[in-house]
């Protein structure tokens, strides 16, 4: 962030005195000099407030330097079906949730670098993105109330959006759900979540969650 903020810095300052300049050359009589000037001075602000507005974007995302631990996912059944969820993200406050269903799926979103950008060796980044409920039967799994919740909170440019609607003006962005997980959820089953450039992992946590992931299916 703050590489971004003295880029954001020096952009707008060279672009404020740019059209600061250019309209002093329109004044003084110099027309073509001084829209050059000034239009030159409002791309380079208007390129500052969008490195602005993706680095605020970009800080909701967590650096993927190598398989990294997620959150840790604790479950207590209320009624048939009905899990009361305590999701424990890393370097986040803890949360609670009500799912139905007989499984658990968590996603995530992923930024990859490519291009020149791989050069300046930038870490890959992440952000935790939805937390639902699934039916083992297909069936009911079309035709029962199913639970969803948005786990992502967005600031500034939306930088994933982006690359994904284009993606050929932004070939360097690689825009990536990382594979979601799903697993049984059970009374007292303890779940650790971790992340590698391939996508989500989950492993059981306690010995409720390994007999779970046995009878499961």
């Amino acid at each position: 962030m703050i590489v971004a903020y003295v880029l954001t810095f020096v952009l707008a300052v060279s672009g404020l005195l740019l059209f600061i300049a250019g309209v002093g050359g329109v004044w003084n009589r110099r027309p073509l000099w001084g829209s050059i000037k000034g239009l030159t001075g409002l791309l380079l602000l208007t390129a500052g407030v969008l490195v602005l507005m993706i680095s605020m974007n970009l800080y909701t995302y967590h650096r993927l330097t190598a398989e990294a631990p997620v959150a840790e996912i604790r479950f207590e059944q209320i009624a048939p079906q009905r899990f009361r969820i305590n999701l424990l993200p890393v370097g986040d406050v803890p949360q609670w949730y009500e799912l139905r269903g007989d499984e658990w799926q968590l996603d995530a979103r992923m930024i990859k670098w490519q291009g020149v950008i791989t050069l300046l060796n930038v870490d890959p980044v992440y952000r935790l993105d939805r937390l639902s409920g699934r039916y083992r039967i297909v069936e009911q799994d079309k035709r029962d109330l199913r639970t969803i919740y948005d786990l992502g909170v967005s600031h500034g440019l939306d930088l994933w959006t982006l690359a994904q609607q284009y993606k050929t003006l932004l070939p360097w962005v690689d825009a990536v759900y990382g594979s979601a997980v799903y697993m049984p959820m059970m009374d007292k089953a303890s779940y650790q979540v971790t992340i590698a450039n391939s996508g989500l992992v989950v492993r059981p946590g306690n010995e409720q969650a390994q007999q779970a992931v046995k009878t499961w299916r």
